[in-house]
């Protein structure tokens, strides 16, 4: 039986180049005092923020920006933007970045109009009933923010970082411009399209029952995203490339294709601690630690789903013997994540040794899991988990 379930997703998308132009009108909607939220400066280099400023003073609003967030973004810059939105009356905020910039607004937004730390918020899956309305304009094609009510963020302190879900948190509107993504260099290109695949695969890597209409629709971005990366990483500037990832990356995770089904989100669990002790970009840890967990979970009653993705998704030919099939769609795999996209292949290539897996285990547990275990395509304990990061070495 296929979970029940409701589908609603309000963000309002516009797609394509040129399509900024209509940013004063949606400002002039929602607010009349916007926090612009961005990252290092990157969009001043290629002139976004100059369009975006222009817009802003069309729609005749006033306001405040912050800046500085980091690749992993963490949790005091988010609590500053939220005083600075309660000290300031703003009404409206505005992410211009990655990921990790419109994680650390939706953060923002959350947690403007309660007291208190936003990290309470996050670690107790706080379910606001109102946040201050957000709009996105995504610079790079990976998490997929611009269009999902999910936000992940790090606690410097505790190197713990979580996903925090909230309906409050989805943006209202979304500006996705294939142009704002030419600039992205081939390594963070690389890693946007490895957390594209890891989204489809944590959904599709499921014993559950689900839709055959979905699982097609899954092999479709899939396909998309190992034919048009290492165009996009060849040529920045190519409009059909940079277009098919922005539409994959919002697609793969937007609720969509997980609907009725129970996803674990084993990988990202396992590599949100990763990226929370080393810092390391969240894309490249998922390209590290999905051939060791897809390993890992080859078992008998594993290799129909495996199987299927070998066939469908890596051009596997299906000549009956289902381990050997499954195992050359890994290997085919785990070959495009390290020559095409030409990510590194260990832990070790970044300096990470085995000295923090307990304690990273652990948080994964405490996290993700129910009675020690987290209960996704395979069952995980702590050992297991341990062993799989040590597979990665």
């Amino acid at each position: 039986m296929v979970d029940s379930f409701i589908y609603h997703n309000r963000t309002k998308i516009y797609f394509g180049n040129g399509e900024l132009s209509h940013l004063h009108e949606e400002l002039a909607k929602w607010g009349t005092r916007v926090l612009l939220v961005y990252g290092g400066g990157s969009i001043k280099k290629n002139g976004l923020y100059d369009k975006i400023v222009e817009e802003i003073d069309k729609a005749g609003l006033s306001g405040y920006e912050i800046s500085g967030v980091k690749p992993n973004p963490e949790v005091p810059l988010a609590a500053r933007g939220a005083r600075l939105c309660r000290e300031g009356g703003v009404d409206l905020i505005l992410a211009a970045g990655g990921g990790s910039v419109i994680d650390t607004a939706k953060v923002i937004a959350g947690s403007t109009l309660y007291e208190g730390s936003p990290w309470d918020l996050v670690v107790n899956k706080v379910q606001p009933e109102k946040a201050v309305p957000l709009i996105t304009i995504p610079t790079m094609a990976a998490t997929g923010s611009e269009m999902n009510d999910c936000a992940v963020i790090t606690n410097p302190v505790t190197h713990q970082k979580y996903g925090w879900s909230a309906e409050v948190l989805r943006p209202r509107v979304s500006f996705l411009c294939p142009e704002n993504t030419y600039s992205v260099s081939p390594f963070q290109t690389a890693c946007g399209s490895a957390d594209i695949l890891s989204h489809l695969l944590e959904v599709y890597l499921n014993q559950e029952e689900g839709f055959d209409s979905i699982d097609g629709y899954m092999e479709a971005m899939m396909r998309s995203v190992i034919r048009w990366a290492p165009i996009a990483m060849a040529e920045g500037n190519h409009e059909e490339a940079r277009a098919n990832l922005m539409w994959d990356s919002v697609w793969a995770i937007n609720d969509l294709v997980e609907s009725g089904r129970h996803v674990a989100w084993s990988c990202h669990g396992m590599e949100h601690e990763l990226s929370a002790f080393y810092d390391i970009p969240h894309g490249l840890g998922l390209a590290i630690l999905t051939p060791a967990f897809l390993r890992f979970a080859l078992r008998e009653e594993t290799l129909p789903r495996l199987c299927q993705f070998a066939i469908n998704v890596m051009g596997v030919k299906n000549k009956g013997d289902r381990e050997k099939v499954a195992r050359k769609g890994i290997k085919r795999l785990t070959k495009f994540l390290r020559e095409t996209l030409e990510l590194p292949a260990k832990l070790s290539d970044l300096s990470i040794d085995e000295t923090l897996f307990e304690r990273m285990a652990d948080n994964v547990i405490s996290w993700k899991g129910q009675e020690g275990v987290v209960q996704g395509f395979v069952p995980l304990t702590k050992e297991d988990i341990v062993e799989i990061y040590k597979a990665c070495l």
